[in-house]
């Protein structure tokens, strides 16, 4: 995958370069610079490059977490027993300031031109990030970030509360910019092929995932925010079907091309947990033969779809079979990777509509999970929804655990989603670390804490708690 990177990015520099026409003087001009940057410029190697790390972050770090996968043998350790490495964080914490930059590039470009709906699409791609970031560690830079070519090197925290009110502010702002009547004239965009009212109903799907998130801080009013966007469709456009997600078609024609260079390696030394199958199979989903391989006894006989206990005790040899694992065809060319999908904003109307806000609970759990079905590839029959298992209970615990398998694969947001309501409810195991509590944050990098270490001091005040993994952020008091 680094590799792949690499190539991508030059890739992206190519892109650049052959969209540009400028004027270069004979002297005192660096060829290697783009002279003028136009607001269309950068959106698809940003969408791409924050979609694929995100696939990988989802891969490595939410599965073990959120008990979907496990490290298969695993003597001991592993995230999938909260064993959480100082530096876990360093990877998105870069990635996602490296495109904050770009972002910043392609909002400054937007204005030069006067381009209401690429400084829409700006504000919403910058406010997905932002929230992803401050959702993993608290306190982020804002403000003063990605001013490195000002001379700002060490820019200081601001605190999660003020980085989501001016995210949700942006989200608010952007909705007010798209202008259907304009068209987004520069080379085809790779997520919604410039469809300003596609874009329109991410940002507004975005805004909707973002006020449940800090719902539990009753001072936001996030609850009464998000009824009155469900209440006015008309201005405040969501996705209405599962074709209108915001899913990365990767294509496999170079560049846009599967993160996974070797398929073969999305389940080398992965087992499925236990708990993401079993219930998977008391759901008989049909969505089981596209995520994962069957099991097999010893002698090679199948036995269905069969996972191990996550945070298991005792020795491998304790497992007489062999695991259902991941199945390698998701990654392969061409594949999807999930941003923001229909089925998600469902649940969030079910789950609104559970807590009384407003109505049709269950007409919005049927379609919630039915898109989730769908958006994989599966076929929902009339009959699922006869399962007693399946049927709607009322509850907000089946709301949720069906939201966990509709997020699958989609970056961090299983684990957010645990933490700010603690469904679904986890099994623990005598060989988990931490007390057997979930990780509710990461530290922040090594590195920023010893070159920037005033600011540091700074964000651990903001927090609220010491840099560990078991402080929590702003929105969290589940």
């Amino acid at each position: 995958m680094k590799n792949l990177k690499t190539l991508f990015t030059g890739l992206s520099v190519l892109w650049l370069l052959s969209a540009c026409t400028g004027n270069f003087e004979e002297v005192n001009e660096d060829p290697n610079r783009i002279a003028e940057i136009s607001p269309g410029t950068l959106i698809n190697p940003i969408i791409y490059g924050l979609a694929s790390h995100n696939a990988g972050r989802a891969h490595a770090i939410t599965f073990d977490l959120m008990q979907v996968t496990l490290p298969f043998p695993s003597v001991s350790g592993g995230l999938h027993r909260y064993d959480v490495s100082q530096n876990i964080g360093n990877s998105s914490w870069y990635n996602y300031y490296r495109w904050l930059n770009n972002i910043k590039e392609m909002e400054t470009a937007s204005l030069a031109a006067e381009d209401p709906n690429y400084e829409a699409v700006a504000l919403t791609l910058k406010a997905w990030v932002y929230a992803n970031l401050t959702d993993l560690f608290g306190p982020v830079p804002m403000t003063e970030a990605v001013n490195g070519e000002a001379g700002n090197l060490y820019p200081t925290f601001d605190s999660q509360q003020l980085i989501y009110e001016t995210i949700l502010a942006d989200l608010e702002r952007a909705n007010t910019l798209y202008d259907q009547d304009l068209d987004m004239v520069y080379a085809e965009d790779i997520l919604f092929a410039n469809d300003v009212s596609l874009w329109q109903k991410f940002t507004n799907s975005l805004h909707m995932r973002l006020l449940l998130r800090i719902s539990n801080r009753t001072e936001t009013n996030a609850f009464q925010k998000l009824t009155a966007m469900i209440n006015d469709p008309e201005t405040y456009p969501v996705f209405e079907t599962v074709e209108e997600s915001a899913v990365l078609q990767v294509t496999g024609v170079t560049p846009n091309i599967s993160p996974w260079g070797r398929p073969q390696d999305f389940p080398l030394g992965v087992k499925m947990a236990a708990f993401f199958v079993d219930n998977l199979n008391a759901l008989e989903d049909p969505r089981r033969p596209i995520i994962q391989t069957g099991a097999q006894d010893l002698d090679n006989n199948p036995i269905g779809y069969k996972g191990i206990p996550s945070a298991y005790a005792g020795p491998e040899s304790q497992f007489e079979f062999n695991a259902s694992t991941l199945n390698r065809a998701q990654v392969e060319n061409p594949m999807q990777i999930f941003l923001m999908t229909y089925a998600e904003v469902e649940f969030i109307k079910a789950e609104m509509a559970q807590r009384g806000y407003t109505t049709n609970a269950q007409e919005h759990y049927e379609a919630g999970v039915t898109a989730a079905i769908t958006q994989l590839g599966a076929t929902t029959t009339e009959a699922y929804f006869d399962n007693p298992v399946a049927a709607y209970d009322g509850s907000l615990e089946q709301i949720l655990l069906q939201k966990y398998y509709a997020l699958y694969f989609v970056d961090y947001q299983q684990w957010f989603e645990f933490r700010r309501t603690g469904l679904p409810e986890l099994p623990t195991t005598e060989a988990m670390l931490n007390d057997a509590m979930m990780p509710s944050r990461f530290f922040y990098p090594s590195d920023v804490q010893i070159s920037n270490q005033a600011n540091y001091q700074q964000a651990l005040e903001l927090l609220g708690g010491p840099d560990n993994i078991n402080t929590k952020v702003w929105w969290d008091n589940n």
